[in-house]
């Protein structure tokens, strides 16, 4: 294994954990990082004008897009649809903070997180 290998490894940890403890661990808890004044990850979508089973949609192909990104590790031919698919929630993710008009710093998570997607996504073609 080379050294990029070993990056792209450590970054689908990195995105998989978090991403998981966002919604299976921590969903309850108030960030500075939830859209509007929300206190958990309902309101933050009510925020959005989502519904909460919409919340539960998304919480559901996050998880699932955040196993798979975990799974590749291993079966490699799963990077692509893990990193991709959480790219294009985390991009639903920065256009909706950016919709309800909040600060530029809420979105970072979102923007860093994409950004790391995709480039596992490109190291994975």
């Amino acid at each position: 294994m080379t050294i990029i290998d070993y990056i792209i490894i450590t970054l689908k940890l990195i995105v998989g954990i978090s991403i998981l403890n966002v919604w299976l661990i921590q969903p309850q808890k108030a960030t500075k990082w939830r859209g509007g004044n929300a206190k958990n990850i309902f309101e933050e979508f009510r925020v959005y004008g989502l519904s909460k089973s919409f919340c539960y949609f998304i919480g559901f192909l996050k998880v699932s897009l955040a196993l798979i990104l975990l799974s590749s590790i291993y079966f490699e031919n799963l990077a692509i649809i893990g990193s991709l698919g959480l790219a294009a929630l985390l991009l639903g993710s920065i256009i909706m903070h950016l919709r309800v008009k909040d600060a530029l710093y809420k979105s970072f998570p979102a923007f860093l997180f994409m950004s790391i997607n995709l480039f596992i996504a490109y190291y994975s073609f």
